[in-house]
């Protein structure tokens, strides 16, 4: 049985998008997805699937979220190898991890528009891409740089959600334990 995570893109933000995780974690559970594991308010869902693909489960849980919620929310799906990917191929390993981030698209762009990109970034930050994944950099910031969902979203012609290393991390290690069968405390 594959394990997943989910990242929803923009609920308990500013008060917009209100979601319990109590309520999101058995919402999941009462729709056949399995051993559900939700970390911080920000959408973040690891839970096991008999069978599926990402972009199917992706049109699930954006439904789910939908008809249990009654708002629409774009979700991203990588697997637990995804992520384990993710954190090996980091092109910022000696960098200070607090000022790492990684945005997920939903799928790999046809084109990275350099021309576009390079021109907002601060001189200090870093862009690199690896597939559906934009590894970013910002030692300012990611509260102050111009390289958001928003900005990526617009350039790009598709939905994104960002997470910090650390929230990267963190939901590697549940994946693992959602995997492994062992229990989150």
């Amino acid at each position: 049985m594959e394990t997943y995570i989910s990242l929803l893109r923009g609920i308990n933000v500013s008060g917009k998008n209100k979601i319990k995780m109590t309520d999101l974690k058995r919402s999941f559970e009462s729709h056949g997805f399995l051993n559900v594991q939700t970390y911080i308010q920000s959408g973040n869902v690891i839970f096991q699937y008999k069978h599926g693909y990402e972009k199917q489960l992706e049109d699930k849980i954006q439904h789910l979220i939908k008809s249990v919620f009654g708002f629409d929310v774009p979700v991203v799906i990588r697997t637990f190898q995804d992520f384990k990917d993710i954190i090996s191929a980091t092109p910022f390993s000696a960098k200070e991890e607090t000022m790492q981030y990684v945005t997920f698209l939903k799928s790999a762009p046809d084109s990275f528009p350099d021309d576009k990109i390079n021109p907002a970034k601060n001189e200090s930050e870093i862009v690199s891409i690896v597939d559906k994944n934009i590894y970013l950099y910002c030692p300012i910031g990611y509260g102050r740089t111009k390289l958001s969902n928003a900005f990526f979203e617009k350039k790009l012609k598709q939905t994104a959600t960002t997470r910090n290393w650390k929230t990267i991390r963190t939901l590697c290690d549940m994946a693992a334990d959602v995997s492994s069968g062992r229990k989150q405390q």
